[in-house]
């Protein structure tokens, strides 16, 4: 059945913010009629809307400054609100869900609302309340968490590389996991993308939560975008690590990566080369570019040509939380990946078969050394990766998973 879908997420749904930009697509081809409310913070994140416009009925898009999300953090640090909660508020943005919603005089305007992330739980909470008021019976509001905040912030509380990361989280941490647990009783149905964050949410609900509320929703790749190139000879010795560059858990990585693993690869194969492919690279991690076999892209147009030019991908994530994209999209282009067991902890795969796992510097070493001399093992291992990601993380199959969710959550309200 086709619905009226109100998306809200707080930030431009486009390729870098490829879950509810793929989520949108995908309902849109199962015939859903999708109006987008978001924000966006410059220019090139208003420019890349056009991406989504050919799906959705309507976009609604207002600027947040980054002035609003300071004060708005600035207000509720003496409150016990987390600051994440309310990075994303900006009046105007409520301002346009009132006319939204009361654009059909007083008659339900949607089926169901899809709210996403923590920062855009409090528009979940708004829009419920205007909907009970104006309309003759509540729409029901899914609230897609994608993770756990707070499992988040408790495992990045001590490995943060940053003094003012770590201070953050654990000034965050039980403010959230409050939150988080307070949360999951104002929405009809709640998802998260992996088992593990499931786990950690309903540890924080109350015992009177029903076992269905939270569902599992993981993320998928594009896989006519993310896909191996026949034509395309890959590099010698080449690794690649990818993601955002300015985010507390990449920076980690990367820097881990290039003081206590590359070290141990260069002793036996100097000429390996490495590229940090991915925007925003933080001081730390661009000081690294003065190494003559370090590349730091920054910015790339487009992911896929490096990740099918690359000889293996590394993903030695030490914290981290729901299902790692960096992971999925390396082995949908058939590339050999070597991750730590945090990276994979979401997938269901097996060390040696899909990927290969390794967590301590000369574990990382050995296997990658041995890789390298071995181009039938990483054509096996990128062959098989990009079977699994076609069997477990298409997006069509994740965007019928949650229409799934939004009938359970209609069908509890209607009932």
């Amino acid at each position: 059945m086709a619905k009226r879908i109100l998306f809200v997420v707080p930030y431009v749904p486009n390729l870098i913010r490829v879950r509810p930009y793929n989520l949108i697509r995908h309902l849109a081809e199962l015939g859903h009629e999708i109006t987008l409310l978001t924000l966006w913070s410059d220019d090139q994140e208003k420019a890349s809307l056009e991406f989504i416009q050919p799906y959705v009925r309507r976009v609604v898009a207002v600027r947040l400054r980054l002035w609003r999300s300071l004060w708005n953090c600035l207000v509720a640090l003496p409150t016990t609100k987390p600051l994440q909660s309310v990075y994303c508020w900006e009046p105007a943005l409520a301002e346009e869900l009132e006319r939204v919603i009361g654009s059909q005089n007083g008659k339900n305007p949607f089926d169901i609302v899809h709210v996403e992330h923590l920062r855009g739980a409090p528009y979940g909470l708004y829009i419920k309340e205007a909907l009970a008021q104006r309309a003759g019976s509540a729409t029901p509001v899914v609230w897609d968490s994608v993770d756990s905040i707070s499992l988040l912030f408790r495992k990045a509380a001590g490995r943060s590389k940053s003094l003012f990361g770590r201070s953050v989280t654990r000034l965050e941490l039980g403010r959230t996991e409050r939150y988080e647990g307070w949360l999951l009783n104002q929405f009809d149905r709640v998802t998260v993308t992996s088992q593990v964050d499931r786990q950690a949410l309903l540890s924080l609900a109350g015992a009177d939560l029903d076992d269905g509320h939270i569902s599992v929703v993981p993320n998928g790749v594009d896989l006519d975008y993310f896909h191996p190139h026949p034509e395309v000879e890959r590099e010698d010795s080449t690794l690649i690590l990818t993601g955002k560059m300015s985010y507390h858990a990449n920076v980690s990585m990367v820097l881990f990566f290039v003081q206590e693993v590359m070290p141990l690869i260069w002793e036996k194969l100097p000429a390996t080369k490495l590229w940090v492919v991915g925007k925003d690279p933080a001081r730390e991690v661009l000081s690294l570019n003065d190494h003559a076999n370090i590349l730091i892209t920054g910015t790339v147009e487009h992911l896929p040509p490096y990740l099918q030019e690359a000889t293996i991908s590394v993903a030695p994530i030490p914290y981290g939380v729901g299902i790692q994209n960096k992971v999925l999209e390396a082995m949908a282009c058939e590339i050999p990946v070597v991750a730590s067991s945090q990276a994979v902890s979401a997938l269901q795969v097996r060390s040696g078969q899909e990927l290969l796992v390794a967590d301590a510097p000369r574990e990382y070493a050995g296997i990658i050394l041995d890789l390298l001399q071995d181009e039938k093992a990483r054509r096996r291992i990128g062959e098989a990766g990009r079977r699994y990601v076609e069997r477990h993380h298409h997006w069509s199959n994740v965007a019928q998973n949650l229409n799934q969710v939004y009938e359970a959550a209609m069908g509890s309200a209607a009932g």
